[in-house]
């Protein structure tokens, strides 16, 4: 079991939701948390809400030398770095069809290539700590659903990329301890700030979002530091995450008929 008192934790995206509650957590924990988020107000907001052992950055994950740059002064001012969650990211609602290629790329230089530069920059300081690395993917890493191509397409890049990461590691003795965290809908903005294509209703999206996420951000950081506490490889976040994810093991590729269905029904 790890403990986090007197730690060093790095937390993107921390400025709402998952990120957020991760940070206040890991204070009540005893950690001393490095908190970035693309709006340097929210981070200081949620810095400020964290206390004395809680510092603000305004950072861009999708932007590789900010990252690396950021990792090095985080480690220079806290003296090492013990555990890095790369939790920052964005939604894109719409069919395939409709997709614009810049809203595609936007998505995944933050989704994908904001947990590529995360993991990249900080790993050195993690080896050195013999620490741990915890990569957001989604449930949508672990099943499909209609609308969300962009969005499956990062998570299951986040996903294999983890997952790969782990393997390389453990071959070569590497000691830091890495998971992937699959939340199933969780009560954020993440939604209301998504993009959406031409022919979809954002307010009838983030309604709709609204209504199928279950679990709060504090509770979904609660499970997530249980999980990383006993450096489990995969975190599934909420009950309809075990569900969703149980759906490929039990049907197959059939799964995909039942998620149809389902999101016919919706009608969104």
């Amino acid at each position: 079991m790890r403990t986090y008192s007197g730690k060093t934790a790095v937390v993107t995206g921390a400025g709402s939701g998952i990120g957020r509650a991760l940070a206040l957590h890991l204070t009540q924990l005893g950690a001393r948390v490095a908190l970035s988020d693309i709006s340097k107000q929210a981070a200081v907001d949620t810095a400020a809400a964290c206390g004395k052992n809680a510092q603000a950055f305004e950072l861009d994950v999708a932007d590789r030398e900010a990252v690396f740059a950021h990792a090095t002064e985080v480690a220079e001012a806290f003296g090492g770095v013990d555990l890095v969650v790369n939790n920052a990211g964005v939604a894109l609602h719409g069919t395939v069809s409709e997709l614009d290629v810049d809203d595609m790329r936007w998505l995944m230089d933050i989704n994908y290539w904001g947990v590529v530069h995360g993991t990249q920059a900080f790993l050195p300081h993690l080896v050195a700590a013999r620490g741990q690395l915890a990569n957001v993917s989604s449930v949508f890493g672990l099943i499909s659903v209609p609308k969300q191509a962009a969005y499956n397409a990062a998570k299951f890049a986040v996903r294999g990329f983890t997952e790969s990461l782990r393997q390389e590691l453990v071959v070569a003795g590497t000691p830091v301890a890495v998971s992937a965290i699959h939340p199933g809908g969780i009560k954020t903005a993440i939604a209301r700030s998504a993009r959406v294509t031409t022919g979809e209703d954002p307010a009838a999206t983030a309604a709709l979002f609204d209504k199928l996420a279950r679990t709060s951000p504090e509770k979904a950081a609660r499970t997530i530091m249980r999980g990383l506490a006993k450096e489990r490889p995969r975190i599934l976040v909420g009950p309809d995450a075990y569900a969703l994810a149980a759906l490929p093991r039990l049907l197959g590729i059939g799964y995909e008929k039942v998620v149809a269905r389902g999101s016919k029904s919706l009608e969104v």
